[in-house]
């Protein structure tokens, strides 16, 4: 091959710098954006980052420029923040201008932005207070839903029972119990764990992507009502794969913590036996009195850190934020793991330790960087509804029985799958052996 002419290489520098002043234009042209590393045209900043373990790249580069930057998904700049300060100036104090759903291609096939979860403007200021309302109708909060977990928590221990001690992996359990009480709720019933109209339903709850096939129709009668067939049925979708897999993963995970430390789930069975015993199901009452138990839960929610960096925001308008100029459509990630994984709220925050949450003299410790679940107007609308499932489900299961790990504890890895929007755990096995 013949080396380039002179004329060629101009040609090829002066091209390239186009390239980079016209990125730096629209960059520039779009507000004064917080600082960021320089993107390329057209790909933007996907070669300095570990596409493989997106969350450690986005570490790095907060350390470098601070906790709040910029990235460029190709042409599209993303603004970070990191911090418990960062997302709570801009979640809580400017929460307004910071409530809108971010645009991702793949959620905007997936939703086409109806629904609770993926809405913007009135849309979703109806569609959420919908939901709210009737959620807290159905009994969120309340004595009704407690009975409706607690008869689904004894389902499930009647089925643990018949593994007999055998090994077993742990997901289908967790997501048929989880996804019965969330179906109690939207539906008015449970189902059988063995009907097959059920089981079909888990499956697509699994293969979202295909869910939306269900959902067609084409009916609006009142231009003004956002209340349609089509958002009505994302609102009940969103509403079921919201409220399944993240409470199930989030049990998931906490049975293979549990299993690598047995002190921890000793102490919890002690606590258990002080305050509720074996005549009597848990009751969200029997919370108040068990701060082990109740740390324990908000470390594993803590520790796990489901959703690193929530799912995506926007700025509903052109928002001045600390010196910056951010531009009406802006999407914004709050990486809710720089606030779990602070490491002076919570000291060695790499360590799963129950202590974290309770003061010396053993008490329950409340704290402000606690948001698993997000925070500001876009908080997770089942909040309520999770944490009562978390610790009725925990604790009846361990109130019936000792889970035993098929290796050494110490052999046992935590480490998941990585990934951007939601942690992936590895399969793993257990045996229940009855107390």
């Amino acid at each position: 091959m013949e080396p380039l002419g002179t004329t060629t290489l101009l040609l090829l520098i002066c091209v390239s710098c186009l390239f980079f002043f016209s990125a730096w234009r629209k960059r520039s042209g779009r507000g004064k954006l917080p600082p960021g590393p320089l993107a390329f045209p057209i790909i933007g900043n996907v070669l300095q980052l570990n596409l493989r373990d997106m969350r450690q790249s986005l570490h790095k580069l907060s350390v470098k420029y601070g906790p709040v930057f910029t990235v460029y998904f190709g042409s599209e700049p993303i603004v970070l923040l990191s911090g418990y300060t960062a997302v709570k100036e801009a979640l809580i104090d400017q929460g307004q201008e910071f409530s809108g759903r971010g645009t991702q291609p793949l959620l905007e096939k997936i939703a086409k932005g109806r629904g609770i979860i993926f809405s913007n403007g009135e849309r979703w200021k109806q569609l959420r207070r919908f939901a709210l309302t009737n959620l807290r109708n159905f009994g969120m909060g309340k004595k009704s839903i407690e009975l409706r977990i607690q008869e689904e928590a004894s389902f499930l221990v009647e089925r643990l029972r018949n593994t007999q001690g055998r090994p077993f992996d742990p997901t289908v359990f967790l997501n048929h119990a989880i996804s019965n009480i969330i179906c109690s709720v939207i539906f008015g019933d449970r189902f059988d764990y063995e009907d097959k109209k059920f089981l079909t339903l888990i499956h697509l709850g699994m293969e979202n992507t295909k869910l939306f096939g269900f959902f067609l129709v084409q009916e609006r009668q009142n231009d003004q009502s956002e209340f349609t067939t089509e958002n009505l049925a994302r609102s009940t979708v969103d509403l079921f794969l919201a409220g399944t897999e993240t409470t199930s993963t989030t049990l998931r995970y906490g049975f293979l913590i549990l299993l690598k430390y047995p002190p921890i789930e000793e102490k919890i069975h002690e606590e258990i036996d002080r305050v509720i015993g074996r005549g009597r199901s848990p009751c969200m009452a029997d919370r108040s009195q068990m701060p082990f138990t109740d740390a324990v839960l908000h470390e594993m929610q803590r520790f796990i850190n489901l959703v690193p960096f929530s799912v995506p925001h926007a700025v509903t308008k052109d928002v001045h934020f600390r010196q910056y100029l951010i531009p009406k459509g802006t999407t914004v990630f709050p990486s809710l793991e720089s606030v779990l994984y602070d490491s002076k709220e919570f000291p060695n925050p790499e360590r799963f330790n129950p202590g974290h949450f309770l003061d010396e003299n053993g008490a329950f410790k409340k704290s402000d960087f606690f948001i698993p679940f997000s925070t500001g107007k876009r908080m997770c609308v089942g909040e309520g509804l999770a944490r009562m499932e978390l610790f009725l489900v925990l604790t009846t299961i361990l109130q019936n029985f000792t889970l035993k790990p098929l290796v050494d504890p110490k052999d046992i890895d935590l480490t998941t799958i990585p990934s951007f929007v939601i942690r992936l755990l590895k399969p793993y096995q257990l045996c229940v052996l009855p107390r």
